[in-house]
Formats: C-alpha cells, structure tokens, sequence
C-alpha cells in the first residue's frame, strides 16, 4: 500500500531554519506531483508549496515565497521543504501529499490522492 511519511519537524527559534523530508512507498514516485500543505490550530489546512513531477515546476504560497524552497529526488522517493528565516506564523503541523498530474490548482486538496500524517514545526518568537 502507499506509505507517505514526513519528518523533520521541531522546535526552533524565529529566524532559523528547518528541513521537512517526506518520503512516499508504494507507488511509482515520479508519476506524483509532491505538495506540502500545513495547518495551524483554529485555521483551515493551506497549500504551502508543489512540485511537478520531475522537478521543473515549483510553486510557493505568496507567504513563503523567497524563504521556502520545495526540492525533490526520485531516486530516493523524497519531496523536502527547506525552510528559511522562519516566523512564529509558520508555526503548524506540516503535511507531504502526492497527485497524479493535474491540471488543477496546484493547492487544491481534494486533487490529492495520499496524504501522510504530519510533522510538527514550532517556532518560538
């Protein structure tokens, strides 16, 4: 079955930096566009970033436009989200979800087809 586990998480200090890992079992990797998507507590899920599948086409939410960049190598089955100058507002439980291509909003959830359970990035001011 398909496996899609993130980690990476943590605590850090506003303006630091963190790496999310997600790596997806299962399935045939590079037919997958990768996103990442993060909900804080009290706020609806939000699409942070994508990627096509072979890497071309990155796409970034306007708050994390220029600190986060999205990355990925299908050799090793892995989507990664560096994250840079980081703001208490980053603050959520961060999620990996992998599609087939789509010519949908690359934020659309629903388009989606497996989702992984989230990591947890704090960052204290």
């Amino acid at each position: 079955q398909v496996q899609v586990v993130e980690s990476g998480g943590g605590l850090v200090q506003a303006g630091e930096s963190l790496r999310l890992t997600c790596t997806a079992s299962g399935l045939t990797f590079d037919d997958y566009e990768m996103g990442w998507f993060r909900q804080a507590p009290g706020k609806e899920r939000e699409g942070v970033s994508h990627i096509t599948w072979n890497g071309v086409i990155t796409r970034y939410a306007d708050s994390v436009k220029g600190r986060f960049t999205i990355s990925r190598d299908n050799a090793k089955n892995r989507v990664y989200l560096q994250m840079n100058s980081l703001k208490p507002e980053d603050a959520a439980m961060y999620y990996c979800a992998a599609r087939s291509p789509s010519g949908s909003s690359w934020n659309a959830e629903g388009t989606y087809n497996y989702w992984g359970q989230g990591t947890q990035v704090t960052v204290s001011s």
